[in-house]
C-alpha cells in the first residue's frame, strides 16, 4: 500500500497539471457584460450559427488546443454568440432582436452590428476593455495560424504595432 501511494505521488510530481486540463469557459454575451461592469477585461467573441461546418471544426481543432484555451481563457472574456439566435438582448440602451426568428439564416441585430452588416462564419469580433470592437476576424484558423492572431489583440500589440510588423517577428510555439 507505501508502494503504491509512493508511486501515485511520484506520478502527481512528475506529469504536473498543464495547460492541457484547461478548457475555455464559454459566456453568453450578457453574462460578459455583467461582468465587465466590476471585472473589465478583453473580450472575444466566436460569430457562429449551428449550421456552419467551419464553425464546428473551430471549435474542435482551435479552441481546444491547449495552449489556444489557455491564452484565449487568460486574456478575453470568452463569448459564444449564435449569429441567429431568436431572442431579445437590450445592450447600451438598445433593444436587439432577430426580425426573422424561425427563418432559415436570419441573423439577430446585434450579430449585425457586431459584425458590421459581413455576415461570414465563423467570425471573432475583438473588444476592448470597453466593449468597443478593436476588429472582426472572419474565416476558420487551424491553431498554429490563430496563435499570432490571439496574441496580437491579447497582449495589446494592435494598439502600437501594425499586423505586418507584429506577424512578421512573432515567434509561435504551436507546431502543425
Amino acid at each position: 500500500m507505501k508502494y503504491l501511494l509512493a508511486l501515485s505521488l511520484l506520478i502527481l510530481v512528475l506529469y504536473p497539471v498543464s495547460a492541457q486540463d484547461t478548457k475555455i469557459d464559454w459566456l453568453s454575451f450578457e453574462e460578459t457584460a455583467q461582468k465587465m461592469k466590476t471585472e473589465p477585461k478583453k473580450v472575444f467573441i466566436d460569430m457562429y450559427t449551428d449550421w456552419c461546418g467551419w464553425c464546428k471544426k473551430m471549435d474542435k481543432e482551435t479552441f481546444a488546443h491547449p495552449e489556444v484555451a489557455a491564452f484565449m481563457q487568460d486574456n478575453f472574456y470568452m463569448v459564444k454568440f449564435d449569429a441567429e439566435r431568436s431572442d431579445t438582448i437590450v445592450y447600451a440602451n438598445r433593444t436587439f432582436v432577430n426580425p426573422n426568428p424561425g427563418k432559415s439564416r436570419s441573423s439577430h441585430e446585434l450579430a449585425q452590428a457586431l459584425m458590421r452588416g459581413k455576415m461570414s462564419y465563423p467570425s471573432y469580433v475583438f473588444m476592448n476593455e470597453e466593449m468597443k470592437i478593436i476588429t472582426v476576424v472572419p474565416g476558420f484558423f487551424p491553431p498554429q495560424s490563430f496563435e499570432p492572431v490571439m496574441h496580437y489583440f491579447g497582449s495589446g500589440a494592435y494598439e502600437n504595432q501594425d499586423w505586418e510588423t507584429f506577424s512578421k517577428a512573432f515567434k509561435g510555439t504551436i507546431k502543425p
